[in-house]
């Protein structure tokens, strides 16, 4: 289940990568597998397709960063920063993000299922048409965030704070607003008629 992404154990790095010896090489369509990338600076970079599966990402900075079409499976991202940070149809499938900052994050398509994003900071973001299925959101902030069209079944929404947010299309029938913050959220009517049967009304 999304509540145990954290807690489990992760992925063990076999290798790390060397941004000098890589230089200034694209990294679209590259692959790597159960790499740390450590206090590495990805500021401003462009990459397409790039594949990532089971790397550690340790104080890295994306900042002004764009990634299309890549995939960062069961991945670690610790203490890193993502400023003006744009994901579209990405795959982060099984990641999992400590101690990292947002600000201004885009994310438009793809798949972020099994996501843990526990305690994260992500006000202002913007997720459009993403699937987070089962994902942790355990007390993440998405105050005054847009989260458009996201499949949020199966999401763990407890003490997740919605402050003014724009909810509308996105599934929302995990949404206890017992336990979680949705003070101004905007929904449209077929999604009030979710969240108070959730609650235990009976709608018609």
């Amino acid at each position: 289940m999304a509540d145990r992404r954290d807690a489990a154990p992760r992925p063990a790095t076999r290798s790390r990568f060397d941004a000098a010896a890589w230089g200034d090489a694209s990294l679209s369509g590259t692959q790597f597998e159960a790499v740390e990338f450590a206090e590495t600076d990805l500021t401003d970079l462009l990459e397409r397709s790039a594949s990532f599966v089971d790397c550690t990402f340790r104080e890295v900075r994306f900042n002004g960063s764009t990634h299309i079409d890549a995939a960062f499976t069961n991945c670690t991202f610790v203490e890193s920063r993502f400023f003006d940070t744009t994901f579209t149809r990405c795959k982060l499938v099984g990641s999992v993000f400590t101690g990292c900052t947002f600000s201004a994050l885009t994310v438009e398509g793809g798949d972020w299922s099994l996501v843990a994003l526990r305690g994260a900071d992500l006000r202002n973001a913007s997720f459009v048409d993403v699937r987070m299925r089962e994902a942790d959101l355990t007390g993440t902030r998405f105050d005054d965030a847009v989260l458009r069209d996201v499949d949020l079944s199966g999401a763990v929404l407890h003490r997740a704070s919605f402050i003014g947010a724009d909810l509308r299309g996105s599934d929302v029938s995990m949404l206890d607003p017992v336990n979680a913050d949705v003070a101004g959220a905007r929904i449209d009517y077929d999604q009030a008629a979710v969240i108070a049967e959730t609650i235990g009304f009976r709608v018609g």
